[in-house]
């Protein structure tokens, strides 16, 4: 049966109005603002009638040179990485110590639970308080590489099998009672709460906190302190969202921060008005709610259901049910949606047709979101000590046991020396076993980056550097790039046949004509 959504014809001038593109000195000036807002601005965003916007070299530009950070518009950490990875709910930098890291994912670990069997509740939260006790509670995207092999490992050999370590040393690091050798070598910023209450979003400073309430999360958060209309809902939303595809998080942030933005919009506008403000809102509503919409109206949008690539296990035949039910999908998660968050001076975003456009644009545009883990980092650090060179540091509180008798906890100063940290180091290895490595993952929606338009054969691509420890996005370039010249990254396996490429691209809904095409074709 054909899924109805009321207010899709209720606010049938209103949703349209929303999704046609702004006129085009408005889209450039916008491009040009936010250009000019990045740490680096030798690109330039051009629109071309017939492919759309583009990015191109404002200046020359050597092979390996950083292009672009570009920071995100929406991004979210995957439900089941959470369990693996404590992070910054706006930057996505890791946060803590080392040990509260290892020691929560040794916590999760020990209760059966891991980033491959996800979560129940799909949210995970073990940090400490004031390094006391442990609370609890509970498509097609464009890759963002690393610039550190996934293979590299401490050990050499096959699967390493894991080696649980007593609750008690668990525990101890997450208390901040064990302090592991040359862990202040890979400091991170605090653990900040939120300030609403829901023990399930933590930052890196206030600043990122602030950040995230007045953009997204003071709609989004469930606790006490939310503005959302019904925290009962919004659960249920996070719960269906976590248990059928994570984009449905992207797109309620989305819809909370242009919420959130008119209401600025209204305030402000309404600040400047001496009287009758309900007769002047009759006349700007619609104007206020296109501003607060700007920075996602300028995103290629195509339905969800329409432009979602069909899974390989789904035949041909059943194309037509399986879009259907993408549909049926996205309604449910709108109805949860709208149950939490809505406001009547915002219905349109709650259309069905603008949420499966939000959604599209997600799936069309997304970036890996990738963070690498100074967990990993430590452990790598550790294995390359040379021997026996005198370590210069410290551990006021350190395990004075040997590496096989656990439990022994001493308050006092110790030297390590290069062996003997390898020796302490090592059965935390051996309890996280072959995942000590887990990066930070997740999805974003990056604006810049999204305006690079696909290449097989691209100049410049996304890539994680050594130095970029947060959720920004890295362009590089792949070769040189002279001035003027347009920048593109491959959405796909460039590798893969000609065939093979162009079948994954029409899912994006056009055929790649780059001059590697044209040679193969």
């Amino acid at each position: 049966m054909e899924v109805v959504c009321p207010i899709d014809e209720k606010c049938a001038p209103e949703i349209a109005a929303l999704l046609r593109p702004p006129p085009p000195p408005e889209i450039q000036d916008y491009f040009d603002q936010l250009l000019a807002s990045r740490e680096f601005c030798g690109l330039k965003v051009k629109q071309d009638g017939d492919y759309g916007k583009g990015v191109y070299a404002d200046v020359d530009f050597k092979d390996g040179e950083l292009l672009l950070r570009d920071q995100m518009l929406f991004g979210c950490q995957h439900p089941s990485n959470k369990i693996d990875c404590l992070v910054c709910s706006f930057c996505f930098r890791f946060i803590g110590t080392l040990e509260l890291q290892i020691g929560r994912r040794l916590f999760f670990q020990d209760l059966g639970l891991s980033s491959s069997h996800g979560c129940d509740t799909g949210s995970c939260s073990v940090v400490s308080n004031d390094h006391g006790a442990s609370d609890s509670s509970d498509g097609d995207c464009v890759v963002d590489e690393k610039s550190y092999d996934d293979s590299r490992g401490c050990t050499s050999g096959g699967k390493r099998a894991k080696a649980p370590l007593p609750k008690e040393i668990v525990e101890s690091l997450m208390n901040g009672q064990m302090v592991l050798p040359y862990s202040d070598k890979f400091s991170m910023p605090p653990v900040i709460p939120c300030a609403g209450g829901c023990q399930e979003a933590y930052y890196c400073s206030k600043v990122c906190a602030d950040a995230d309430w007045n953009s997204f999360h003071s709609l989004l958060c469930t606790g006490e302190k939310s503005e959302a209309f019904s925290t009962k809902a919004l659960l249920q939303f996070i719960q269906h969202a976590n248990e059928t595809n994570d984009i449905f998080n992207l797109a309620a942030k989305a819809i909370a921060y242009t919420i959130l933005r008119y209401r600025k919009s209204k305030e402000n506008f309404l600040s400047t008005c001496m009287k009758d403000k309900a007769h002047v809102m009759d006349n700007h509503h619609m104007p206020l709610l296109l501003e607060a919409w700007k920075p996602l109206s300028v995103g290629h949008k195509r339905r969800w259901w329409d432009c979602i690539a069909l899974p390989e296990d789904v035949d041909p035949s059943d194309e037509a049910v399986f879009r259907m039910e993408i549909k049926e999908l996205a309604f449910t998660s709108l109805q949860l949606l709208k149950e939490a968050i809505f406001d009547k001076e915002c219905e349109p975003l709650f259309s069905l047709d603008l949420y499966g456009h939000i959604i599209g644009m997600f799936e069309l545009n997304n970036l890996d979101l990738v963070v690498a883990s100074p967990v990993e980092d430590y452990f790598l650090y550790i294995d390359g000590l040379p021997s026996p060179e005198k370590v210069y540091i410290i551990a006021p509180f350190c395990l004075l046991a040997s590496v096989t008798e656990f439990g022994t906890l001493c308050i006092c100063d110790r030297l390590y020396w290069q062996e003997e940290a390898k020796k302490v180091s090592q059965p935390y290895l051996d309890a996280l076993g072959d995942e000590y490595a887990g990066s930070c993952e997740g999805t974003a929606f990056f604006p810049l980056q999204s305006c690079m338009n696909h290449s097989c054969h691209p100049n410049a691509k996304a890539f994680k550097r050594e130095e970029d420890r947060d959720g920004q996005a890295t362009i590089v370039a792949l070769k040189p790039i002279p001035k003027g010249e347009e920048v593109t990254i491959s959405y796909i396996d460039e590798d893969l046949p000609f065939e093979g490429r162009q079948a994954l691209l029409a899912d994006y809904g056009f055929t790649c004509k780059c001059s590697k095409c044209q040679e193969e074709s």
